[in-house]
């Protein structure tokens, strides 16, 4: 996949996910339960998944590539279940352009620190004064978003 490609596919990821928030929103108030809208959700990338391992079981991961694996690299999932639940609970409430700009500005900021000190084994991507303009402005239109 070219850089444009990748980047268009991205877009439309982020497009999915601003809607997918409110589909939630609207999951957990049918279900009233919010741990039952969860679970209905999830369940749902579940078969997902499944249908699409089935269409291409293949390549599968050797034994060495399993030992290899960072012990927090499954958890990725769970992260992700923290933000579905945040706008199962408060999507209604404070509107999807509030809900879902505090997600991406947080997603930035912690991306940000995560290239900066190469955590989790990514490559190091230094701080630098555009990068910090860029987080400020981030922050400063969630803020304009959630105040007007």
């Amino acid at each position: 996949m070219n850089t444009f490609a990748a980047f268009a596919f991205i877009f439309v990821a982020g497009m999915l996910q601003a809607v997918g928030a409110v589909m939630n929103g609207a999951l957990n108030k049918a279900m009233v339960n919010p741990w039952l809208a969860t679970a209905i959700s999830f369940l749902l990338v579940l078969f997902l998944a499944l249908g699409l391992f089935a269409c291409m079981p293949k390549p599968l991961p050797s034994t060495g590539d399993i030992t290899q694996m960072p012990w927090w690299a499954p958890l990725g999932g769970i992260t992700g279940a923290v933000a579905v639940f945040a706008g199962l609970l408060l999507i209604q409430k404070l509107g999807a352009g509030p809900m879902n700009g505090v997600t991406i500005t947080a997603n930035i900021l912690a991306s940000l620190l995560i290239d900066h000190f190469g955590l989790l084994h990514m490559e190091q991507h230094s701080l630098n004064p555009y990068r910090i303009v860029g987080a400020i402005l981030m922050i400063a239109g969630v803020a304009l978003i959630a105040k007007f």
